[in-house]
């Protein structure tokens, strides 16, 4: 994560400490001002002490001719020096770290709430109104409560520019709350036209596996008026298909890489946790039972929603249930990127569902 810090340097804008990103939170500046404080008593102290060790070394080096002195066997002062002045220092220290951490851990009232769900390798944001996100969309100058929980193993929701990291963990819940501001000038015109966001980087940062530095998400900030837009439209998948902004091969797509379907299942043909999608479609399997089945569009249906159902042979019953999860939109999405991708389907090109006849010839 240090590198994470150094790489964001050319962001700083003015922060008290110059090698970490801009603070986007309320609670950022007392945690920089805490941690910059601490860094100048460390940066003080080690050079007195060093200081002093380098002097004594050549004030009291051996020197030939010289005879030993008598040493100081006790100091009352100075042993009450060097006990209290470091126990005011730690008592002060502990003071307002314990009030920030009482800050970050006492949820004001009224927050809204996201769900962040981590897995192998990658987040899922989930919204009061059921969307969900790959990355974390929240408006500024509100607070928004985070409950962290995992799919499969121990994930940590780490966000830089908010000063704010917290455990995901398999099977129980964990919460962190946060505002976020706008570390620039929100009323700046943007260069597309399109309304002013700001962008963080969010990190895990608990290694969870071969991929776990490529777990990366953006936290976007928005105007409150602008995030209840976006939420909004990027709610509504069969408007954006209705509306020509997206495909659904192209969602189904986005659905494979970010839903965590890619964790398992190969689109090359190589064999993963779960079955490889190349050539699925269409394609005669068996059950573990001996029982052989055909990959249609009720069997993907079923799989998606009801995984435990029926297991392929050769794997395991590994795979989580979408149901409440996935709108039939989405699923619709993903037979339709299965159907791009095997041999087996017949039905013509399947992002555009049919062809136009060609007109008849002009007579001669």
């Amino acid at each position: 994560m240090i590198s994470a810090l150094l790489a964001q340097t050319t962001q700083q804008l003015g922060g008290p400490i110059p090698w970490l990103p801009p603070s986007a939170s309320t609670i950022a500046n007392e945690v920089d001002w805490l941690m910059e404080a601490i860094t100048w008593l460390t940066v003080f102290f080690t050079v007195l002490i060093l200081g002093l060790m380098v002097y004594f070394v050549i004030k009291y080096r051996h020197t030939p001719g010289r005879k030993p002195e008598a040493t100081v066997g006790h100091s009352t002062v100075l042993e009450l020096t060097w006990t209290i002045i470091p126990t005011i220092i730690v008592v002060v220290i502990f003071f307002y770290g314990f009030r920030g951490y009482l800050n970050m851990i006492v949820v004001p009232p009224n927050t809204y709430e996201i769900t962040a769900k981590g897995y192998m390798w990658g987040w899922a944001f989930t919204y009061p109104n059921g969307h969900t996100s790959p990355n974390l969309h929240v408006p500024a100058g509100v607070p928004v409560r985070i409950v962290l929980t995992s799919d499969d193993v121990i994930h940590a929701l780490y966000i830089p520019a908010l000063r704010l990291q917290k455990m995901n963990m398999p099977g129980r819940y964990n919460r962190i709350w946060f505002e976020t501001k706008f570390v620039g000038d929100p009323l700046t015109p943007t260069a597309d036209g399109k309304p002013y966001t700001e962008q963080h980087m969010i990190y895990c940062n608990m290694y969870c596996g071969t991929k776990h530095s490529e777990m990366l998400a953006q936290l976007i900030v928005h105007r409150p008026e602008d995030f209840l837009k976006w939420l909004e439209e990027d709610s509504d998948v069969g408007k954006q298909i209705r509306d020509g902004k997206i495909t659904p091969l192209q969602h189904g797509m986005n659905i494979y890489g970010q839903r965590g379907c890619a964790q398992c299942h190969s689109i090359d043909g190589t064999k993963g946790t779960g079955p490889t999608w190349k050539d699925a479609f269409g394609h005669e399997g068996v059950f573990t039972t001996g029982e052989k089945y055909l990959q249609d569009e009720n069997y993907i249906r079923e799989s998606i929603l009801y995984p435990d159902k029926h297991v392929v042979a050769g794997y395991g019953n590994v795979m989580p249930s979408y149901r409440g999860q996935l709108k039939d939109v989405d699923i619709d999405a993903v037979i339709v990127y299965m159907k791009s991708l095997s041999k087996y389907w017949t039905g013509g090109d399947p992002t555009l569902g049919f062809k136009l006849p060609e007109p008849p010839a002009a007579p001669k």
